[in-house]
């Protein structure tokens, strides 16, 4: 924000972001699930996905109606951005669209599933930093140097107004809306809803989500003044963020009610849910919502639920990893170290059992030895999913029960 700027933002900002970037942006569906509500005792709760939007997040919203009000000097320069990612592609494709050279510096954390959707809307990409604040320092520096237009990801008037074309759509798809959950990393995407959920005709509480790595929204909030983490640590990239900045903390103070936070574990858990349940593909901080709303910090009995899934940028293998995790959050997923008397016949065994149980064998192989193996064993290692803790016990001692086969170890008690 340049100096003695006004941070605020009013509904007519908004409004007019919306006119600016209706031609780009998709009015993203929300999508109803009576599954999430009953697991958050809500009475209804709508899940905004903005995962499907361009780019796959949110962040087009706030780029493009940043970057179509840019003059023609502005333009002639070009623009450089800092992002963990998704504001990389949105500042690529408006780019892109508005016929702008960018430059994205991004951070070594950075998925490469990432930086090469960036690369690919044309986008020169510049990896710089172990975490996002050395990128922001080393993009800054180069703006001084080249005259390039810096678009931040969140401290800046018309990425909160583009960002707030969200709340918008939340209040004419979900006229009950009386409550929002919404990830905060900087602040933008919060600041941008709850300025327009804030001028609605009734109330709707306004509820930030942080991972408990990365909290340090509550604690400015409740102190008055900006507090900044001297690192991270949370899977939830997108919103590792260390601090709010002037724009969104002063937006932040008047339009957000409470913020609670979530741990990774619970945030996989969400992934997952969502991936099973509503048959959408969330990236780790798109899920931080969800994962707050099915957590106990919340008191949602009888509340109507907007969840924002901001964002679906995550590779394969991740989104595997995270779906894992997310099972053994909610027991229903283990691995076991078995001991086999005659191998290999003895498999066909196993796999009988565990088929017989009703269960899902994720896992089978051979597992390296060590000092503590019978010598006249083979060392197994499975991996079973099954719809609860005592579902999977079951099938453990099933297998106990097997002649030739000992259960050693065990992930699930």
């Amino acid at each position: 924000m340049t100096e003695g700027s006004d941070p605020r933002v009013t509904l007519a900002d908004v409004e007019a972001a919306r006119e600016r970037i209706a031609d780009v942006v998709h009015r993203t569906p929300l999508d109803t699930s009576r599954t999430f509500a009953e697991l958050s005792n809500a009475a209804s709760v709508g899940l905004k996905l903005e995962n499907v939007q361009r780019t796959g997040s949110f962040k087009i919203r706030g780029a493009y109606n940043k970057m179509a009000q840019l003059s023609d000097a502005e333009r002639e320069a070009g623009v450089i951005a800092s992002s963990a990612g998704n504001h990389a592609q949105g500042v690529a494709l408006a780019g892109d669209l508005l016929d702008i050279e960018t430059t994205i510096v991004v951070p070594e954390v950075t998925p490469a599933a990432k930086i090469e959707a960036t690369r690919s809307y044309g986008a020169a990409v510049v990896v710089e930093g172990d975490i996002y604040e050395r990128s922001y320092e080393f993009a800054l520096e180069r703006a001084a140097e080249t005259g390039e237009t810096f678009v931040h990801p969140f401290d800046d008037a018309a990425i909160v107004a583009g960002q707030g074309t969200i709340g918008l759509e939340l209040l004419e798809q979900y006229p009950d809306l009386d409550t929002v959950l919404v990830a905060i990393g900087g602040g933008g995407l919060i600041s941008g809803i709850g300025t327009v959920l804030k001028a609605a005709e009734h109330d709707v509480r306004v509820i930030g989500v942080q991972p408990a790595g990365a909290t340090h929204a509550k604690p400015s909030l409740e102190c008055g003044e900006i507090r900044e983490l001297q690192s991270v640590d949370t899977v939830a990239e997108g919103i590792a963020d260390t601090r709010m900045l002037e724009t969104t903390f002063e937006i932040a103070r008047e339009v957000v009610d409470d913020v609670v936070s979530v741990s990774d574990r619970e945030i996989a858990a969400a992934v997952t849910l969502l991936a099973e349940r509503a048959k959408t593909v969330a990236e780790s901080a798109g899920a931080a919502p969800l994962a707050a709303a099915l957590s106990d910090e919340l008191a949602l009995e009888g509340a109507h639920v907007g969840v924002v899934i901001s964002g679906g940028n995550v590779n394969l293998t991740e989104h595997a990893e995270l779906t894992r995790t997310g099972l053994c959050e909610l027991e229903r997923y283990t691995e076991a170290r078995l001991a086999l008397e005659g191998w290999p016949t003895t498999v066909g065994d196993v796999v009988e059992v565990v088929e017989a149980e009703g269960a899902e064998l994720d896992i089978l192989e051979r597992a390296r030895r060590t000092g503590d193996d019978h010598p006249n064993r083979t060392p197994v290692t499975i991996g079973l999913e099954g719809s609860g803790l005592e579902h999977l016990n079951g099938v453990l001692e099933a297998l106990a029960g097997l002649e030739g086969v000992s259960v050693v170890e065990r992930s699930l008690e």
